[in-house]
């Protein structure tokens, strides 16, 4: 068996028609050769056609209506999240007055380092940063809420930003 240095995803495209009935004769073929050469690869199945198709209606809701009558969904939210799981990837969000924004690291990255996705000024100048999770945030409401329950935390460059975060960067002024 060959080793991969990449993690790799199997997404098998399908006839529309198979995505809607979720069968395809050739998708256990598929499956038997994944286990045998690269067992623990995600197989993902999915339509083209099907996904191009939602792409013509003039909202989201639309095509959401399109596939409750189906009685499917589109594949591509699942494709994405297992491609950030294969690839370590994970998510830390800023908020503002006027926006919010989200941000990709690698999990794992500490406070410092993902202050420098946004800019690098603020990784050389970290200081802290005030956090708390969006699951947190999710089950009690609001951001007032999660301080009042003491869930806002103050951490310093050794803190490993985990996927969910809302973070605060606390940085120094930049040397010229």
């Amino acid at each position: 068996m060959a080793f991969l240095a990449k993690p790799v995803v199997y997404l098998v495209n399908l006839s529309e028609k198979d995505y809607l009935r979720q069968k395809n004769k050739h998708l256990p073929k598929i499956a038997e050769w994944v286990k045998e050469h690269a067992a623990g690869d995600p197989i993902l199945p999915l339509s083209v056609a099907f996904e191009e198709r939602l792409t013509r209606f003039e909202t989201e809701a639309e095509a959401a209506e399109e596939c409750k009558k189906l009685g499917t969904k589109s594949a591509l939210p699942k494709i994405i999240t297992t491609m950030r799981q294969m690839l370590g990837l994970g998510s830390f969000f800023t908020t503002g007055t006027d926006e919010v924004r989200q941000w990709t690291i690698r999990k794992g990255t500490k406070a410092p380092q993902a202050a420098g996705v946004i800019h690098g000024d603020f990784e050389k100048t970290f200081i802290q940063c005030i956090v708390y999770n969006y699951e947190i945030l999710k089950e009690l409401g609001d951001e007032a809420e999660v301080k009042a329950k003491g869930k806002v935390m103050t951490k310093g460059k050794d803190y490993v930003v985990e996927d969910g975060d809302i973070i605060l960067i606390k940085a120094g002024a930049a040397k010229s």
